[in-house]
């Protein structure tokens, strides 16, 4: 329920849950008010009250978090009330039935939620879980809608390329879309779905090999480089293949893509691209934003085509063209294929990829010999692969500049009726500390993903990265478990205690900051215990 005080310039939202009974009842817990304020003149102010913070329930959808609704959402409440710039997208679930849309969400919401309890990818469960439901919400009822406008009686068959997780796909299936999802890389997860959700592990190389002329529907979520492949697929399929894509990572035919335009944000150029390429298809292109937890949550729709069944063939040769229009030929690969095939790749347009298809059709013929897709064993780029001892001297080098660095912020405690101070040191920004470190060092930390930050942040026994800005931690600030912390999350907390030595016991001028009994991890070997996770991964 939604409380509009015009006069005193408030709005309360109060969540409204049902319960056994069909009956509904507010959540307490979760009512907030947003207030506008007028302070003099044109000068006005807004803010948002929660008047039960301590007991606030965050599922990341429908309850955000408070962090988000005071960090977020409230600065962009303060500039959309000010700017006038139209913007760049259409309004959220415009092509579909929005209450059609909040029921069927509820009720997938509520047959999938143990997923993010069992949820075994070190990916976020309440992020991914609900953002499949919320995907497959939208196709359920676009799909629907589709089948009152042509008549149909059957369900809707698709293929899911890039699947990823395959969530979207056990969903879809479940609710009785006869379906596959291929991706190049299987998921731990896959073997929890059963054999009714068919998902493989393959390579997708764009070409005749990988047509899917009865399938009535592409998925492309998140499909990095197949994403503008998608439409020309769906287009070379079948006359009634349709396509939905959501596009995220900016990939063009052969690589990255490069943006054209500056007038444009990176995003909503990447979209266009994607759109014109569907146009190129042949596809009348629709566009709707999905209500996801994401920033890039623009869908793009092709279900209806622009030509008659007996274009195709034209439609065909103009796609092939627009294609090697987009493309350079690298000249690795010009010379690979000039060795092997004696083809020739002059005025930077690979001639051997169109005169295979247009002319031969044969099966097995790749699109673009230079497709790149993604690697079967994802590589690990995020510091956790670096050797342990090149770590180690990096988090003693940075932990020592902090500490030496003046002024020194000293931190009381009293213990055992004595005044103890604890250094804590001062604060830098990354990019004083990244100064201080050899080139050597920072080559090597720049060819990891997030770099230095990373590493640092993966210490957070050590480290604390707050605005850019990294600071030692201070355990005795550290804020005790929620009630409310995953059962997952608890129980990993309390496998891991004290299987780890404690940094600031080993290194720190004035030792740990906290006394043993409440420091989670071994003040020396002699508290060491074995991590029960390796114990359980040796006993199966």
């Amino acid at each position: 329920l939604v409380f509009s005080d015009v006069h005193k310039g408030t709005v309360t939202f109060l969540p409204l849950e049902e319960n056994s009974e069909g009956k509904y009842q507010v959540k307490k817990c979760n009512i907030y008010q947003i207030q506008l304020t007028h302070i003099k003149d044109e000068e006005w102010s807004v803010s948002i009250v929660a008047p039960f913070p301590e007991d606030w329930f965050s599922d990341g959808i429908a309850y955000p978090k408070l962090a988000w609704l005071g960090k977020e959402l409230l600065s962009k409440l303060a500039k959309w009330s000010v700017e006038q710039k139209p913007s760049e997208f259409k309004s959220t679930l415009s092509l579909i039935s929005v209450a059609k849309y909040s029921k069927v969400y509820q009720d997938l919401k509520k047959k999938y939620k143990e997923m993010v309890k069992v949820w075994p990818e070190v990916t976020d469960p309440e992020k991914f879980v609900y953002e499949d439901v919320a995907i497959a919400t939208y196709l359920l009822i676009l799909w629907e809608e589709e089948r009152v406008v042509k008549g149909l009686n059957k369900k809707q068959s698709f293929v899911d390329l890039g699947c990823g997780n395959g969530l979207l796909v056990h969903i879809l299936t479940n609710e009785g879309h006869s379906g596959r999802g291929i991706d190049v890389r299987r998921r731990k997860i896959w073997d929890m779905y059963g054999p009714e959700t068919h998902l493989e592990e393959s390579t997708i190389m764009p070409g005749d090999s990988h047509l899917f002329p009865d399938t009535d529907w592409l998925i492309g979520n998140h499909s990095d480089e197949l994403t503008p492949w998608i439409p020309v697929i769906a287009a070379r399929s079948s006359y009634s293949c349709c396509y939905f894509v959501l596009p995220c990572c900016f990939f063009d035919f052969h690589g990255k893509y490069s943006r054209k335009q500056s007038k444009k944000t990176q995003y909503r150029e990447y979209l266009d691209f994607v759109t014109q390429v569907g146009f190129v298809c042949g596809f009348h292109v629709e566009e709707d934003c999905l209500r996801i937890p994401s920033t890039k949550r623009v869908s793009l729709i092709g279900k209806h085509r622009t030509y008659p069944p007996t274009e195709r063939a034209l439609i065909d040769k103009r796609i092939t063209q627009y294609i090697n229009n987009r493309q350079t030929c690298a000249a690795v690969m010009c010379d690979r294929r000039a060795a092997f095939n004696h083809k020739d790749c002059s005025d930077g347009v690979c001639k051997e990829a169109v005169s295979e298809h247009s002319e031969n059709g044969t099966a097995g013929t790749i699109w673009m010999p230079g497709f790149q897709p993604r690697e079967k064993v994802e590589q690990i780029r995020n510091c956790a692969s670096l050797p342990r001892d090149f770590v180690d001297d990096v988090v003693f080098s940075v932990a020592n500049l902090l500490l030496n660095a003046a002024p020194q912020k000293s931190c009381s405690d009293m213990r055992d009726g004595n005044t103890n101070t604890w250094n804590q040191g001062e604060s830098l920004s990354l990019k004083e500390v990244a100064e201080h470190l050899n080139k050597e060092t920072l080559k090597r930390l720049k060819s990891e993903y997030g770099g230095l930050q990373t590493l640092l942040k993966n210490n957070h026994q050590v480290f604390e990265v707050l605005n850019g800005r990294v600071h030692i931690r201070d355990w005795r600030k550290e804020k005790p478990s929620r009630k409310t912390k995953p059962e997952v999350k608890r129980r990993l907390s309390a496998e891991a205690f004290k299987t780890r030595l404690c940094w600031f016991f080993v290194h720190h001028p004035d030792g740990c900051s906290l006394p043993s009994e409440s420091c989670p991890y071994a003040h020396g070997t002699e508290e060491l215990r074995q991590s029960q996770i390796i114990k359980k991964k040796k006993h199966i």
